[in-house]
C-alpha cells in the first residue's frame, strides 16, 4: 500500500507564517525520506490556522527542498482562478520538476463568500461560473498540452498555450467530497480523490459511482483513486488523541460558526470547555481518523484501504504540539509520518 501526505500548512498559536512554512519543509523532507508517494498542499484563504493560500508557490518552494517525492495541489480551487493562469503555473512547475507534479483541482471556493469575491475581483467571475466548471477543467487540460487550444477569432485560428514547448504535463486529479465530483471525474476519465478527511460521509458511494461510470480517456485508461484521512500517531493512544484535539476543536468552531483562531497547542486545547455540539464534532472526528500507537494506526490504515478498495491512502497529519516546541518545527507531525510508515513496512 502506498502512503501520501496532505498538508494545509497549519499555523499554531506559537508560530508565524514563516515558522509554519519552515515546519512544512521539514515535514515534506521527512515524507520524502520515508518513501511517501506524493505530497499535496491545499488552497484555503483568510483562515488564521492555515498558511496554504497558494499551492503553486508552495509546490515550487518544496520542490527546491525535496528530491523524489511527487508534489501537487490538494487542490487548486478552480473557481478562484482563470484556467490559463492555473495551466501556466503547473506547466511551469512540470518543466522545473519533470515527472513529479500533480494538479489536483477542486470546485469549492476554499474560503468565505467575501474572500471569494476579493479573489476574483469586482469585475471577475461570479458564482454562476460554477456551472462552467466542467468546461474550465477541459480548458486547463488542453492548455497544458503541447498543442494548446485553438481560439476562434475573426479571420484566423489563434493558438493559445500555457507553455511554449511542453514535453510533458502534470497528472490531473479531480478532488471532491460529493457525488457531483464522482460523476464528473468518471465522465472526464480523470483520476479522482475523495476528501474522506473532511466529511467522512458518502465515501463508499462516491468511489463506487466513480468506478462504475468511469470512461477511459487520454488521462487514465482505468479508474484511479485514493482517499484522504486525518491522522495522529504517537507512542500511546492517549498522547495521539491529545495531539489531535486542537485540530478537532478548529473543525468544531468551523462547523458551529464560531470565529476561527490559530491552531491551539495541546495545553490550550485541554483547557477549553466545549459545548455539547462541539464535543460531538470532536468525537466524530476521533472516530473516523487514523489515531493511536503505530500498531493501531497501521491496522486502521489497512482497514481503510481494504474497506474502500484503494491501494493508496493520503495521510493528513493533524498533530499539534506541546508548549515549548520549537516554532519552526512540527515534531508530532513528523513522527506521525515516520511511525506510520515504519509500522506499515
Amino acid at each position: 500500500m502506498k502512503l501520501s501526505v496532505l498538508d494545509l500548512v497549519p499555523v499554531r498559536s506559537d508560530q508565524t507564517s514563516g515558522d509554519a512554512l519552515a515546519a512544512t519543509v521539514e515535514l515534506a523532507q521527512a515524507a520524502d525520506a520515508a518513501g511517501f508517494e506524493r505530497y499535496w498542499v491545499a488552497e484555503h484563504h483568510n483562515m488564521p490556522a492555515v498558511a496554504a493560500t497558494s499551492p503553486p508557490v508552495l509546490i515550487a518552494h518544496l520542490g527546491a527542498h525535496t528530491e523524489r517525492i511527487r508534489l501537487g495541489s490538494g487542490g487548486v480551487m478552480l473557481p478562484n482562478h482563470a484556467p490559463l493562469a492555473v495551466a501556466e503555473q503547473f506547466a511551469l512547475l512540470e518543466a522545473a520538476h519533470p515527472g513529479r507534479i500533480d494538479l489536483g483541482i477542486g470546485r469549492a471556493p476554499g474560503s468565505d463568500p467575501v474572500t471569494s469575491w476579493a479573489l476574483r475581483g469586482a469585475a471577475g467571475r461570479d458564482d454562476s461560473d460554477i456551472e462552467k466548471f466542467p468546461q474550465y477543467l477541459d480548458d486547463v487540460m488542453a492548455l497544458m498540452g503541447p498543442d494548446g487550444v485553438r481560439v476562434p477569432v475573426p479571420r484566423q485560428q489563434y493558438i493559445l498555450k500555457a507553455t511554449p514547448a511542453a514535453s510533458g504535463r502534470p497528472v490531473m486529479w479531480l478532488l471532491g467530497s460529493s457525488m457531483y465530483s464522482a460523476h464528473l471525474a468518471a465522465a472526464k476519465g480523470l483520476p479522482y480523490v475523495f476528501a474522506h478527511h473532511f466529511s467522512g460521509q458518502g465515501t463508499a458511494e462516491a468511489l463506487a459511482t466513480y468506478r462504475s461510470e468511469f470512461r477511459p480517456s487520454d488521462y487514465a485508461s482505468e479508474p484511479r483513486t485514493f482517499l484522504t484521512v486525518n491522522a495522529a500517531v504517537a507512542a500511546t493512544e492517549e498522547e495521539a488523541a491529545a495531539l489531535m484535539l486542537p485540530n478537532l476543536i478548529t473543525m468544531a468552531r468551523l462547523r458551529t460558526g464560531k470565529p476561527l483562531i490559530p491552531l491551539q497547542l495541546v495545553e490550550e486545547a485541554r483547557a477549553m470547555e466545549l459545548s455539547e455540539v462541539e464535543q460531538s464534532v470532536v468525537d466524530a472526528g476521533l472516530a473516523r481518523a487514523v489515531m493511536g500507537t503505530p500498531e493501531q494506526a497501521a491496522v486502521q490504515t489497512r482497514d481503510l484501504a481494504e474497506r474502500f478498495e484503494v491501494d493508496e491512502v493520503m495521510i493528513h497529519p493533524v498533530a499539534s504540539a506541546h508548549e515549548g516546541t520549537d516554532p519552526r518545527s512540527s515534531p508530532a507531525r513528523v513522527e506521525t509520518l515516520r511511525l506510520l510508515a515504519a509500522a506499515l513496512t
